[in-house]
């Protein structure tokens, strides 16, 4: 049968590094394509690398049909849980796979309310509703890695320019500090993976330093030597004017008694005469 290559279908997975790609090559030419590809009708779905390495070395394959799908969506969720059932994918992966088929999903489930009748929910027939993969425990959990790896995830899928995220997928830089050099401008970033692991671990340390600074409450300032109102500082005048005239009244006394022993003296003498 003819095969059809959806270019859509076989991009939405991640394609395998080189070094995968001549792993898959070295096994297939050794021990021949023992994985089947698995077609929709004529669709090609999964074993897209099998083919053009059968293709390439003239291998037999064999192929097997899996027509449970009504829509090109239903096989990326087919293509999706695939996927994330196999042990070679990195948890980058993962995580960007079950934020994939929660997108799906969410708009499926925005598209049949939009579509509802009003009569419909009007209707006292309960109807089954499918809910949406939304929180980040569900997320986590469908990809088999940690909630923070889901938000790191999602900031690389919203910020990062698109060498560092295929850094994050060759293994060049980890999620976490990629979510930290996705911060960074475009421009920044894009010199960071032409630096290569070193330059972003450091652009990654940067980022991280400068966030815990701002989250870190500054210490509060010594404070300052109180200042002296001015009735304070001249508070001593009234003291000083006392003792000067304390002074001036003494050096009076003295006066006083220097005269009156004058006086006591000349009185002494009339008598005596």
């Amino acid at each position: 049968m003819s095969i059809i290559i959806h270019e859509a279908l076989r991009a939405y997975i991640d394609p395998l590094t080189e070094h995968e790609y001549a792993a898959l090559e070295r096994s297939i030419l050794t021990e021949g394509c023992r994985d089947a590809l698995v077609c929709w009708g004529e669709v090609l779905i999964d074993g897209h690398n099998r083919y053009a390495i059968c293709q390439r070395h003239n291998l037999p394959y064999k192929i097997v049909q899996n027509d449970n799908f009504e829509t090109i969506e239903d096989v990326q969720l087919w293509m999706i849980d695939n996927h994330l059932a196999r042990r070679s994918v990195s948890d980058f992966q993962r995580g960007m796979l079950a934020l994939r088929k929660k997108e799906i999903i969410v708009n499926r489930m925005k598209a049949q309310e939009e579509q509802a009748p009003p009569e419909q929910a009007e209707s006292e027939v309960a109807i089954p509703v499918i809910k949406p993969t939304q929180s980040r425990q569900e997320i986590a959990r469908l990809a088999g890695i940690s909630s923070s790896a889901v938000v790191q995830i999602e900031k690389i899928q919203k910020t990062a320019a698109p060498e560092l995220v295929q850094a994050v997928r060759d293994g060049t830089i980890s999620i976490s500090a990629a979510a930290a050099v996705a911060s960074l401008p475009s421009n920044e970033q894009v010199a960071a993976v032409a630096g290569g692991r070193k330059e972003l671990q450091q652009a990654a340390r940067q980022v991280r330093e400068k966030v815990r600074e701002q989250k870190t409450p500054a210490k509060p300032a010594p404070p300052s030597p109180a200042i002296q109102p001015e009735e304070e500082s001249v508070s001593h005048a009234p003291a000083l004017d006392e003792v000067a005239a304390l002074r001036q009244q003494v050096l009076s006394l003295q006066a006083e008694n220097t005269d009156l022993q004058s006086q006591i003296a000349a009185l002494k003498a009339q008598l005596a005469a």
